[in-house]
């Protein structure tokens, strides 16, 4: 009894000693497991057409004497409030801004005599409507307010001085575009684990990813502002687990 006693305490500790080596080696055969992994990425589109278009038209008017420059660029806000009415724009929603005038004797670097015009006023309307279609249509004709004697400026803070037309929806089409670009990441990685003879684990990571709106025509010079129709993209990346 004795004898078995004094074998009984080494036999314990190496056979706890071997347990816990084949438990390590588990638990190492699991970590390297979950290292098994492939990275996906799944891709939604989706074709939008803007609901807001904001069009600065910037009018200028010159002449040696103020009170008749100020005139004339009223008479020309009046014409060009009257051409956006003809083409059923809403004139309620557009806005006044950016009164400037220049003197040009006040040009230390000019040669004002050689200047035809002393005063050169400009004003901005800008133009906001939820009706994009229509402020398309009227920028193409933005020549009949050259005809009726409207001078416009381009350039400036507002870029060329074209319509930018925005799409605002956004939020609604998220939930949806994510849960296609997640499926189809998810029907990538199914067809790796059935190369790989694996199978499909948990999602080990994964991005939402950004979403961009970009020109539908994407060709140089063309920008997403300047188009109604859109192309909304969403980029997910999702790496799964795969089991052996």
């Amino acid at each position: 009894m004795t004898f078995d006693r004094a074998l009984g305490g080494p036999l314990m500790i190496a056979a706890g000693i071997a347990i816990g080596g084949f438990l390590a080696g588990n638990g190492i055969a699991r970590v390297r497991d979950s290292d098994r992994f492939v990275t996906v990425k799944g891709i939604s589109e989706r074709e939008a057409r803007a609901d807001l278009a904001i069009w600065p038209l910037r009018l200028v008017a010159a002449d040696n004497d103020l009170s008749r420059a100020h005139a004339q660029l009223q008479a020309n806000v009046a014409r060009t409030r009257q051409f956006l009415a003809n083409q059923r724009i809403d004139t309620l929603q557009s806005e006044l801004q950016d009164f400037s005038v220049q003197d040009a004797f006040t040009n230390q670097y000019g040669a004002a005599q050689n200047v035809s015009s002393r005063y050169v006023i400009h004003q901005t309307i800008v133009v906001r409507s939820t009706r994009p279609d229509l402020v398309l249509a009227a920028s193409q004709r933005v020549a009949e307010l050259v005809s009726a004697g409207v001078v416009l400026s381009s350039g400036g803070e507002y870029g060329n001085g074209g319509p930018t037309f925005i799409f605002t929806g956004l939020n609604k089409l998220k939930p949806e575009m994510i849960a296609e670009a997640t499926a189809r990441a998810r029907e990538a990685a199914q067809q790796f684990a059935r190369d790989a003879q694996s199978d499909l684990g948990g999602i080990r990571r994964a991005n939402q990813g950004v979403f961009e709106i970009l020109p539908r025509d994407q060709a140089q010079g063309i920008t997403e502002a300047s188009q109604v129709v859109k192309n909304v993209r969403v980029v997910t990346t999702v790496e799964y687990l795969l089991d052996r």
